[in-house]
């Protein structure tokens, strides 16, 4: 099971970068504990604190076509002092 997706990178998550704090779409199954130890191994870091929050589905508009947006779990992780994760890849 895929547990961390990807990172959400919006207007909200650039702002909690200053509080140490990043932003994951992680799996709708997946607990604390799960993401916790996920993201220690991917990124060798030290998690503080995980915030997870389901989001709903949303109606979304395109042109005359309604569809639906599907929902997923949130998790906001905030890392120990000192400790970076680099969601912003520099290239050469």
């Amino acid at each position: 099971m895929k547990i961390i997706k990807y990172p959400i990178i919006t207007d909200k998550a650039t702002r909690l970068l200053a509080n140490n704090q990043y932003s994951f779409v992680v799996s709708p199954k997946s607990d604390k504990p799960t993401i916790k130890a996920a993201i220690e191994y991917l990124f060798n870091v030290k998690v503080i604190k995980i915030n997870t929050s389901h989001l709903p589905k949303k109606q979304k508009r395109v042109g005359k076509y309604i569809g639906w947006k599907s929902h997923y779990k949130k998790a906001i992780v905030t890392l120990a002092e000192g400790d970076t994760i680099n969601l912003f890849a520099e290239e050469n």
